[in-house]
């Protein structure tokens, strides 16, 4: 004869995982969407001037080159006025190639209408900023723009 046993009572059936992976897929594909990469780690002091005139431009065809000092991590590289261009620090004559590579990643129907954005410090002497528009004169980058923040008018 057989033997069985008797089901002790009160006991729990063991919780089912099979919808687990499914779970776990769905987060994954939340926080892949959800999440913004971040495009350059700045090196340097950026605290914007305001503008009270503001206007927002479309991403996909501007470069951003960053003035100002060096912030507190960065102070072995000087005191003064620093350009940073992508995630690393840039010199005057670096500018010229900086924006010819950049208009070469773009379409070719958008690389006549690169806009050049510059993210100066307030605190930044303008003669850094006047060299650097004279090297983009010369290669032909004429669409130039400042990002500032919105002033709040009262």
């Amino acid at each position: 004869m057989g033997k069985f046993s008797k089901k002790k009572a009160g006991e729990l059936p063991p919780v089912s995982t099979a919808s687990l992976p499914d779970i776990v897929f769905m987060l994954l594909f939340f926080f892949m969407v959800a999440t913004v990469m971040r495009d350059t780690s700045l090196m340097i002091e950026n605290r914007l001037p305001s503008a009270d005139q503001v206007e927002k431009l479309e991403k996909d065809r501007s470069m951003f080159i960053y003035a100002g000092k060096p912030s507190a991590q960065y102070k072995n590289f000087g005191t003064e006025a620093r350009l940073q261009i992508n995630d690393k620090y840039a010199s005057i004559e670096n500018v010229q190639s900086a924006v010819q590579e950049a208009r070469a990643g773009l379409r070719p129907e958008l690389q006549d209408r690169l806009v050049v954005a510059l993210k100066v410090d307030k605190n930044t002497n303008a003669g850094l900023i006047s060299d650097v528009k004279q090297k983009l004169r010369e290669i032909n980058a004429l669409k130039i723009m400042y990002i500032t923040n919105v002033r709040k008018t009262e």
